[in-house]
């Protein structure tokens, strides 16, 4: 949102600075972004006289003028079509940084002609879109003269952001009425003038029963024998100081309203309307070709405005072509109208369309702008285009329900913590708008038409804290650390923090996602559940609730690779989502890997794999206490996954997690070369501590020194060594502490079929020292229990 400073001058009566205005405008909520200041960029630009303006002796289509600079006669090579001896300028000198073009003038010599400066067009001083011709002024302008003095361009203009709830500082009179609240200046009334109509309007408004909720009132009138000529400067300069460029002075009233008043219009040409104009709901099939040229599809969910023939307009979000205003217009009909938030909110996104109309209608008006509106448009109509006028048609009516909240004054203090006396309090609400009734302990507020917004007590402290100012809550000393309460979290927060420790701490980077992706991608990730697609998404490209977060970190990872980061590792730990109902969510702590591990002048750099994957899951559940030498792996991870490269961690009938290589098909679709690995755990199916003992067990170390035994099996192609390191663990669980696989063999001299495994066993004994007999008993144990679980035999 944008606005001049003699813009907002023109409802607030002040004396205030630029930098006055925008602290107050902070203060209040309403976030500065920037101002800009267009007077110091135009300052070198001046008024100048074309003295004489011949025919380029060497190019048909430049002229060598003499341009009077009010101290010299400055020769310039000018292409405006329309540059003439005797006209009046704006002359730039060299030097001078243009702002349209963002280039420094030189001195230059064109087609052997010397130029020494430039006339300019609007579009060159940013100033508008203009480019056809240079700027001609009055015969009357000052030669010399600084061109910012004579256009009375010294206005900064202030470009704030508003938050959508505060839908009335979308207009500069709800700014001006926030700042005069706020004690910075008197707020200026309208001054609206009712003018009466001479003759019934030939064009009624009617409201069809499809669309009763949607638009609750409609009016307009009906004007004929209007000049549809350019707007008046005054109004033109208004729009071009925002960035918008000016039409006609049909289009630029109704933009200039939009933006004065947060009050959209829109105008139809009268001679293009066929019938009565009706507000009703798009039928099946229904097109329109709205005024940015573009056709678009309707839907039964759709609010349309339509004569005998069609629809002419998109309702609350964009007029038609067919029926809009021309330079040739003379008879106009007016639209002043009240849309639904939501159903606009809603046809909005679904066409792509992001209008000033939608934009505000989206965010709920004033229902009583639909009458004072009304008012204000034709008063401006008659006065920039002439022309009759006729009565008021109507339909519907216009909500006149406001909310009535009991206050008590005390609470500010209760929830503000500032002492604000009860007459200033009452002062502050009052100059908002708001109307204050009773005395005491207690009051009954009523809140203006223009604040939706306000719904509660809770509401008017707010009100009440924001104008009084911030800045006056008392400092005052922290307490002592101890004095603090200790922060509550449950488990389940404390196994987040936890989670994103450890994984930050083994080198992947947390990001944060949205919860919805494409539905495309989504798809590759269902992984045997139901897709959960949204009805009212945000954008057309998040669609669909995550079924799970590797899609995300996968897409993240390509635009990574776009910008030259290819070797990385994310995680992000939140929600996926296998149903609509809330116990289809699931927590899950999700990471990938991408491309290689790290340079190092040690270590030579590797393409990641499933192993990678796999140490960062274990070292995720073992953090949690998961009994990880316990644990199953199986080749079942889903489909997304490498289905020779991946596994899935299974606690009994519990599934803990995935990990493996992401499948190459997935990674192409998502445009990610390369080799990427992930894992997933489920923090919520994590096994629970099982008491509130030490974290720990004591440490118990032997005296005596471990001795380690090798032993190499030979087992079928298709015996997962788990079992082995399993079976071989379990053979005497008082002496082996730990099993390890060290080497895997194929081919050579073993038959075909068969692979050969082998296993460190560390031994440790604790009372005595293990004679050889003991020693070779235990290994036969050890012998015994593999060839059993996998029929493995010794090989020798």
């Amino acid at each position: 949102m944008k606005f001049t400073l003699s813009w907002l001058k023109s409802h607030l009566e002040t004396d205030a600075d630029v930098a006055t205005i925008a602290a107050r405008l902070t203060d209040l909520g309403i976030e500065v972004e920037g101002i800009e200041d267009k007077a110091a960029a135009l300052a070198p630009f001046m008024v100048g006289y074309v003295v004489e303006a011949k025919q380029h002796p060497n190019a048909d289509r430049l002229r060598v003028c003499k341009v009077d600079t009010g101290k010299a006669i400055v020769q310039v090579v000018c292409g405006a079509p329309n540059a003439r001896t005797g006209m009046k300028g704006v002359f730039a000198p060299v030097g001078t940084h243009v702002p349209g073009t963002g280039l420094d003038l030189k001195a230059g010599n064109i087609r052997g002609e010397a130029s020494n400066g430039m006339l300019c067009s609007a579009r060159e001083l940013g100033l508008g879109q203009d480019h056809d011709g240079i700027i001609e002024l009055p015969a009357d302008a000052p030669v010399g003269q600084s061109f910012v003095e004579y256009r009375g361009l010294k206005d900064p203009v202030f470009e704030i952001k508003v938050t959508p709830d505060r839908a009335d500082c979308l207009g500069v009179f709800g700014i001006a009425r926030d700042l005069a609240s706020a004690g910075l200046g008197r707020l200026k009334p309208l001054g609206t003038k009712s003018i009466p109509g001479t003759f019934k309007s030939p064009i009624q408004w009617r409201i069809d029963e499809s669309a009763k909720d949607a638009v609750p009132y409609v009016a307009g009138r009906y004007f004929r024998g209007v000049r549809n000529g350019p707007s008046p400067q005054w109004l033109q300069d208004r729009l071009t100081s925002i960035g918008l460029r000016p039409i006609s002075a049909l289009v630029d009233i109704t933009n200039f309203v939009t933006y004065d008043l947060c009050r959209p219009l829109h105008v139809f040409d009268a001679d293009k309307v066929h019938g009565d104009v009706t507000m009703r709901t798009a039928r099946a099939g229904e097109t329109i070709e709205a005024l940015d040229g573009k056709v678009y599809a309707l839907d039964s969910g759709m609010i349309v405005i339509a004569d005998d023939q069609g629809a002419e307009a998109i309702g609350g979000v964009m007029g038609g072509e067919a029926s809009g205003c021309s330079e040739t217009t003379s008879n106009v009909f007016l639209e002043v109208a009240l849309f639904d938030p939501v159903i606009t909110a809603r046809t909005g996104r679904k066409l792509g369309i992001l209008s000033d109309a939608r934009y505000r209608f989206e965010r709920g008006l004033d229902p009583q702008s639909a009458d004072w509106g009304v008012a204000v448009a034709t008063q401006l109509i008659q006065e920039i285009c002439g022309g009759d006028v006729s009565e008021i048609t109507a339909a519907g009516a216009i909500p006149t329900a406001r909310k009535e909240i009991a206050f008590r004054p005390a609470r500010v203090l209760a929830l503000g913590g500032v002492s604000v006396a009860v007459e200033k309090q009452r002062q502050i609400l009052t100059d908002l708008g708001f109307t204050v009734t009773g005395t005491g302990e207690s009051w009954q507020v009523t809140a203006p038409s223009w604040r939706a917004d306000v719904e509660g007590e809770a509401d008017l402290v707010e009100e009440v804290m924001r104008v009084h100012g911030f800045d006056n809550i008392p400092v005052t000393s922290l307490p002592r650390l101890t004095d603090l309460p200790q922060t509550a979290l449950t488990p389940g927060q404390k196994r987040v923090s936890q989670a994103k420790r450890l994984l930050a701490v083994r080198g992947l980077n947390e990001t944060v996602t949205f919860s919805f992706m494409p539905s495309d991608a989504a798809r590759m990730f269902v992984g045997g559940n139901a897709l959960v697609l949204l009805a009212n998404p945000i954008s057309a490209d998040l669609d669909a609730m995550r079924p799970s977060i590797l899609g995300n970190l996968v897409m993240a990872a390509a635009r990574n690779a776009a910008r030259g980061f290819s070797d990385l590792g994310l995680f992000e730990i939140g929600p996926t989502y296998s149903g609509e109902n809330e116990k289809d969510q699931l927590l899950a702590a999700a990471g990938i890997r991408a491309g290689a591990t790290p340079r190092h002048w040690q270590v030579k750099a590797r393409p990641l794999d499933a192993y990678d994957a796999k140490a960062d899951a274990m070292a995720l559940l073992a953090a949690f206490g998961a009994p990880v030498d316990n644990l199953q792996l199986e080749a079942a991870a889903p489909a997304y996954y490498h289905p020779g490269q991946s596994a899935v961690l299974r606690l009994g009938p519990t599934i803990l997690g995935y990990f493996g290589a992401i499948h190459p098909k997935v990674a192409s679709a998502l445009d990610v070369k390369g080799p990427v690995v992930g894992f997933e755990v489920f923090l919520d199916r994590l096994p629970s501590p099982r008491s509130k003992g030490t974290a720990r067990p004591l440490l118990n170390a032997s005296p005596l020194q471990p001795l380690e035994r090798d032993f190499a099996f030979i087992v079928e192609a298709n015996v997962p060594a788990e079992k082995l390191v399993k079976a071989a663990k379990g053979a005497d669980k008082a002496l082996i502490t730990e099993v390890k696989l060290f080497d895997l063999f194929q081919g050579g001299s073993l038959p075909e079929g068969k692979k050969s495994l082998a296993l460190s066993v560390t031994l440790q004994p604790r009372d005595k020292t293990l004679t050889d007999a003991e020693i070779e008993a235990v290994a036969a144990k050890i012998v015994a229990a593999v060839n059993k679980a996998t029929g493995g035999e010794l090989r020798k």
